[in-house]
C-alpha cells in the first residue's frame, strides 16, 4: 500500500484518535490481531504494547527514537563503543557533502526506520536523487493513530554513517533482543531482509523456538550462536534499563558489535504472531507497572 493509499484509509481512524486514542486502539488492534485489545487486564505481549503507548510517556522514547540523538543516550549507558562512525550530520540535504565522502556510506533520515539510502558507489551516485529523496522524507509525519506518540517529537535531520558490510558481501543479520523490565530475553535474528526476509527466534541460551513468527517466515537455516552473545546481551540490559520494553537492534561483523536502533513498540503492537499462545507467553515476560516520571 502507498502512502497516499494508507493516509486516505487510515484518514478515519486518526480522527477517531483525536476523540478517544483508547477506542482507535480497541478498533485497530481488532482488525489487525482478530482478538479484543484488553487494556484493563492486558495479556498478551501485543496488547501490553498498546498499554504502553497509552500509559507510558517516558521522556526518553523520544530522544531514542532518534537516529542522531540515541547515540548521546548509547553513550551515557556507558556503551559508545559500539556506536557505528559518524561522517556527517545537517538538516539541509543540499549541504551533504558528497565530494568528501567514502566510496561506500549510509544515508538516513533520522525520524523513521526506512529512511535509509545505502550508496555503494559513491562516485556514480545521483545526488539530485538523493537530496529529493532525503527533502520528501524530512517532511514525512507519522500517522497519529498508530498511537506511537514517541515518534517524530524530534526535529529530524540527515546523519551520514559509515558503510558496514561483511567479507562475503552478504546482507548483514540483524540481532534484535527483546528486554522486558531491563532483561533480554529473545533474540529475533532477520537475514537475507533486502530480498525473501526471514526471522528465527532464540531465547538467551540459544536454543530455537521453533515455528514461532510474526511477519515474516522462519528461515530455518543453521543459525550459528555468536562468539560475543554474552557481551551482545550485556549490551541489550544497559540499554533496555529505563524501560518497561524495548527491543534493541544489533549488527555482528568479524566478532565486534555493532548498534541498530531502539523499538519501543515492535510492529507498533499490531504484527501478527504466529499463534495467540506465542503472543501469551511473550506477555507474561512483561510487567507493566504505573510510572512517573520528573
Amino acid at each position: 500500500m502507498n502512502t497516499i493509499t494508507k493516509n486516505i484509509v487510515l484518514f478515519p481512524f486518526n480522527l477517531l484518535y483525536k476523540i478517544s486514542p483508547e477506542m482507535d486502539l480497541k478498533v485497530l488492534f481488532r482488525i489487525k490481531q482478530g482478538y479484543p485489545l484488553n487494556l484493563k487486564h492486558p495479556v498478551t505481549f501485543n496488547e501490553k504494547l498498546q498499554w504502553i503507548k497509552l500509559h507510558d510517556h517516558n521522556p526518553l522514547m523520544t530522544k531514542c527514537c532518534d537516529k542522531y540523538l540515541v547515540r548521546q543516550f548509547v553513550k551515557d549507558q556507558g556503551c559508545g563503543e559500539i556506536l557505528n562512525k559518524l561522517i556527517w550530520s545537517g538538516y539541509d540535504p543540499e549541504e551533504i557533502p558528497f565530494e568528501i565522502l567514502p566510496e561506500k556510506y549510509v544515508i538516513k533520515v533520522t525520524h523513521g526506520s526506512t529512511f535509509n539510502i545505502l550508496v555503494k558507489d559513491g562516485k556514480h551516485a545521483d545526488r539530485r536523487k538523493i537530496i529529493k529523496k532525503c527533502k520528501k522524507w524530512l517532511k514525512a509525519k507519522f500517522l497519529p493513530c498508530y498511537g506511537e506518540w514517541f515518534y517524530g517529537k524530534e526535529k529530524p535531520r540527515i546523519i551520514v554513517e559509515e558503510y558496514l558490510e561483511t567479507d562475503d558481501g552478504k546482507d548483514l543479520k540483524d540481532y534484535k533482543v527483546f528486554c522486558f523490565n531491563g532483561e533480554p530475553a529473545y533474540v529475533r535474528v532477520d537475514s537475507d531482509r533486502f530480498q525473501n526476509h526471514k526471522s528465527d527466534i532464540f531465547d538467551i541460551k540459544w536454543r530455537r523456538i521453533k515455528n514461532v513468527h510474526t511477519r515474516y517466515p522462519c528461515s530455518n537455516d543453521n543459525i550459528t550462536k555468536p562468539d560475543c552473545i554474552k557481551e551482545l546481551l550485556t549490551y541489550a540490559k544497559k540499554l533496555s534499563e529505563p524501560f518497561l520494553h524495548a527491543r534493541i537492534d544489533f549488527y555482528i561483523i568479524k566478532n565486534k558489535i555493532y548498534f541498530g536502533e531502539i523499538t519501543f513498540t515492535n510492529g507498533a503492537g499490531f504484527d501478527r504472531f504466529s499463534s495467540y499462545e506465542w503472543d501469551k507467553e511473550m506477555g507474561d515476560k512483561l510487567r507493566l507497572r504505573k510510572v512517573r516520571y520528573s
